[in-house]
């Protein structure tokens, strides 16, 4: 009886696998934005044909640890990549809210793929940190001398070689991916095409990893980033307020002198004035102030004044010009007969 379902399933498995591998193709070349309707609907159809696909590979316990990979079927090995496109298509979920999830699921897929990979020695390649082994890395490489640099060395040194790699690769995929969809190729370019189809995402994954562990990191201090200004903000406002002091030489100053300073404050200036005005000490207070008959009395007295000065100057001014008329008609020394021989 399990055979037999078996082999009900078995058929459904290659459609799962072109279905999604085909919603993928679109996802990528689209030209929609990603958050689109269309494109988010063909992702999450992607999504649940490759999770039916996984469960089958489970039930089906199509590959196993203990072999190698010359004992995998040449048809086989496409489905090593299932975990690959569960990644791609995880990453291409908008959902703000949910994006630290959605990164955390799609690197467990790309670790899962990488992880096949590196036990059947698909390529040559460094498996990326995760919770077991990042202990161990991190003790290794804080003993060298400069971790940093060479890590970031390797790094490029990596990107490099997976650049080259992924150009020749491509080009011998272009080669032979119409033989192969043709069914004109025999086993061993079949099995040359899937090796390859491994190896090229075998550098995908890792480009997917990097970018994903840093946004990760990211979005982990923006998190971080609002709790901490909150309990530092809550923690100034239950501080209790300081109280005012002052300084002196030492204690017995304050004991027996005081505070030590000559001019201490002892009230407010409110205090101040209040005591004054109390007393009619202020400097507007004590004096009378004029009546109104004073005040006219003043004012037409100025005025007086103000009207004799201008009569004056009109007598000056009256007095003036006729001196010049007289001058005008009496040259100088008219009338002076005193010394004349």
């Amino acid at each position: 009886m399990a055979a037999s379902s078996d082999e009900l399933l078995l058929p459904r498995l290659p459609e799962l696998f072109e279905t999604s591998q085909r919603l993928l193709d679109e996802v990528e070349v689209a030209t929609e934005p990603s958050g689109s309707r269309a494109i988010q609907d063909k992702v999450f159809k992607g999504l649940d044909l490759l999770h039916k696909a996984a469960e089958m590979l489970s039930q089906l316990d199509l590959f196993s640890r203990n072999e190698d990979l010359e004992e995998i079927a040449s048809a086989d090995l496409k489905y090593l990549l299932v975990p690959a496109f569960q990644g791609a298509l995880t990453m291409k979920q908008v959902n703000p809210s949910k994006r630290l999830d959605h990164l955390q699921q799609a690197r467990e897929h790309f670790i899962n793929y990488l992880t096949q990979c590196h036990c059947y020695h698909v390529a040559e390649f460094q498996l990326p940190q995760t919770k077991s082994n990042s202990a161990e890395n991190h003790s290794a490489s804080s003993s060298m001398a400069y971790p940093n640099l060479v890590a970031m060395a390797s790094q490029r040194q990596a990107k490099i070689e997976r650049y080259k790699q992924k150009k020749e690769m491509e080009q011998r995929l272009s080669a032979l991916k119409s033989a192969v969809e043709s069914g004109q190729a025999d086993d061993e370019r079949v099995r040359e095409y899937y090796l390859l189809h491994l190896r090229r995402w075998i550098g995908i994954s890792l480009e997917e990893m990097e970018s994903i562990d840093q946004e990760i990191r990211i979005l982990k201090e923006k998190d971080s980033s609002p709790r901490e200004v909150s309990t530092s903000h809550s923690s100034l406002q239950a501080k209790p307020p300081m109280k005012p002091f002052i300084l002196t030489r030492n204690k017995a100053q304050a004991t027996v002198f005081g505070s030590g300073y000559p001019s201490l404050a002892t009230m407010t200036v409110s205090d101040w004035y209040e005591q004054h005005q109390k007393f009619k000490a202020l400097p507007d207070q004590g004096i009378a102030k004029p009546t109104s008959a004073e005040t006219k009395k003043a004012a037409q007295q100025q005025e007086d004044q103000e009207e004799k000065e201008e009569e004056d100057d009109e007598k000056t001014v009256h007095r003036m010009r006729e001196w010049d008329d007289w001058k005008d008609t009496h040259p100088r020394g008219y009338g002076n007969r005193q010394n004349m021989g």
